[in-house]
């Protein structure tokens, strides 16, 4: 590829539990140099949790960076080491309460390309199994169960805003015609 940036310099400015911050001077391809501002992220996951019902399991919780209840799908940051399958079923229970031995690889994003590296993989479960909640310390959440119906009016008239849930949820639509 020939418009590839070249990192000359990289310099970590903060670290934190959740991110860094590194900036990055980079060499463009027509020689000059400039800087990338780069959140650094360790990636997450998502989950569409499917009922028998065919009801999926959402989660509304209050998000301080937008000051806001966001519903949204079950979702969590990995931790160091973990798997994104073993992060998929962990944050299933801990944000729904419900196991899954039946969880499916769908696909990854990336969310904010233009400065973080977080990527967020997207997984199905279904075949769940009720069991008890175990939220973070931290985590104030509500369960909802809505129809896939609900869910996508719910995106048109902006009750969902939230960019994974969103793409989760459009795709787990087609997903769901698909398989009819």
């Amino acid at each position: 590829m020939k418009n590839v940036e070249r990192t000359i310099k990289s310099d970590k400015i903060y670290q934190g539990k959740v991110i860094n911050l590194r900036i990055d001077t980079v060499e463009l391809p027509d020689q000059k140099y400039s800087k990338r501002e780069i959140v650094e992220h360790p990636g997450a996951v998502a989950v569409v949790p499917i009922t028998d019902d065919n009801e999926i399991i959402m989660v509304k919780q209050y998000r301080k960076s937008v000051e806001e209840y966001l519903l949204e799908v079950p979702a969590g940051k990995l931790e160091l080491g973990e798997e994104p399958i073993e992060c998929a079923g962990r944050e299933l229970l801990e944000e729904t309460g419900y196991r899954s031995e039946n969880i499916k690889y769908l696909f990854k994003i990336f969310t904010s390309p233009g400065f973080s590296n977080e990527a967020i993989s997207i997984f199905l479960a279904r075949d769940l199994i009720k069991d008890n909640p175990q939220p973070d310390e931290d985590e104030y959440i509500e369960i909802e169960k809505y129809s896939i119906n609900e869910l996508n009016e719910m995106i048109n008239e902006e009750k969902i805003k939230d960019a994974k849930t969103i793409t989760a949820l459009l795709y787990i639509r087609s997903y769901l015609e698909n398989e009819k």
